[in-house]
């Protein structure tokens, strides 16, 4: 069956390319088309006893066989694509392929099989942790920026496998709930890597599924502070527009699809304004935004929907160096390393005891130390004697 994110029938066949850039308002350059093949509708292709065969277009000419295939096949992703040629499940022109094949155009090319990442087991690791409530049901504790909820399954075993914040979970609690699978025992909710804040924990399986239901029928409350550029209008603003995945950067999510595609979700954002900073080095708003859906980058995509990305967010927009008013001489502009972005607040009710949890994590140190670099300006340069 093809992927419920390939396009309609009768548009597989043209880069969606031209029609992106057009919602940005840019003139298309002249690009080479790679079509997408629909394994039900083409004529040259077959999909019999697990193996899938087509013919490489000659469009195709000069790719390598890696970028080919993840381009052809919309439901598969690179990494994916490669671990198919790395576990010989490709073959071209009855031989097995190699990532860094090049093709001329017009080879055979079965692929066998789906790609299966192996087997994932979290170990526990022994990594320092802030925990702001435990009892025997849960916990909530306080992720700082850098750290990864959990593994992710596209890269090799010992990277993929340490530093994350279930390493840390397994270390200091020993058994989670199992809901989540081997990869993400105890993870309810995640937060961007570069995302510090509060999460919620689940130590046995039916407090897991108690809060995802809560989480679903969004019965909890989550708000996160950001500071962002420029100035906000209105002091209170409510974003609800849905989030898809980009079609060209796939690392990023964006609202520039229509509501009734059917990769976009839901997303509803309430952001109000707590601080206006005039500084040196410009305007920025400190705002507190109330979530009521948990999309990927949500907060990051609705803040640069509205023309004010995220400080530090690199892949919404934001600047890496921000330099100080040109007035301002011997400025070396100031850096952040990761968003400005951090879950602050999150209220609930215990699914086990039904007492109220307020749970509070403050500013931390890293970004209130940047916001007060902001107001103080470019250090004067030292004098020459």
């Amino acid at each position: 069956m093809p992927s419920k994110n390939m396009l309609p029938k009768g548009q597989r066949h043209h880069s969606v390319r031209k029609e992106y850039r057009a919602t940005r308002g840019a003139e298309p350059a002249p690009e080479v088309v790679v079509p997408v093949l629909d394994f039900e509708d083409e004529e040259d292709s077959t999909f019999e006893d697990g193996i899938r065969t087509f013919t490489a277009a000659p469009e195709a000419a000069g790719m390598r066989i890696d970028a080919y295939l993840a381009q052809t096949l919309p439901d598969i992703s690179r990494a994916r694509v490669q671990l198919l040629i790395d576990s010989g499940q490709v073959r071209v022109d009855a031989k097995l392929a190699k990532a860094k094949q090049k093709l001329i155009g017009g080879e055979s090319i079965e692929i066998e099989g789906e790609p299966q990442p192996p087997p994932l087991h979290a170990i526990a690791e022994d990594i320092p942790l802030e925990i702001l409530f435990e009892d025997q049901y849960l916990a909530v504790v306080n992720k700082p920026a850098g750290m990864m909820v959990h593994a992710g399954s596209g890269a090799h075993e010992d990277a993929r496998n340490r530093g994350t914040l279930v390493n840390a979970l397994l270390f200091h609690f020993g058994k989670l709930s199992e809901v989540g699978g081997d990869l993400r025992p105890g993870i309810v909710h995640r937060l961007d890597k570069q995302t510090s804040g509060i999460i919620l924990v689940a130590k046995d399986d039916s407090t897991h599924r108690k809060l995802g239901e809560m989480f679903s029928e969004r019965r909890l409350e989550k708000n996160y502070l950001a500071l962002v550029h420029g100035y906000l209008a209105k002091d209170h603003v409510t974003v609800n527009l849905p989030i898809a995945r980009d079609l060209i950067r796939r690392t990023r999510m964006t609202t520039r699809r229509a509501a009734s595609d059917p990769g976009a979700r839901s997303a509803v954002s309430h952001v109000s304004v707590l601080d206006r900073l005039s500084t040196p080095y410009g305007p920025f708003t400190l705002v507190d935004v109330k979530i009521e859906t948990g999309r990927t980058h949500q907060i990051r995509v609705h803040m640069q929907s509205l023309g004010h990305p995220v400080v530090g967010d690199f892949l919404y927009g934001a600047p890496h160096r921000i330099l100080a008013n040109p007035a301002v001489k011997h400025d070396e502009g100031l850096e952040l390393e990761r968003n400005f972005l951090h879950a602050a607040h999150l209220v609930f009710v215990h699914p086990r005891t039904s007492k109220t949890m307020d749970m509070q994590s403050p500013l931390p140190a890293d970004l209130a130390e940047f916001m007060a670099a902001l107001k103080a300006g470019p250090k004067p340069a030292a004098s020459v004697s």
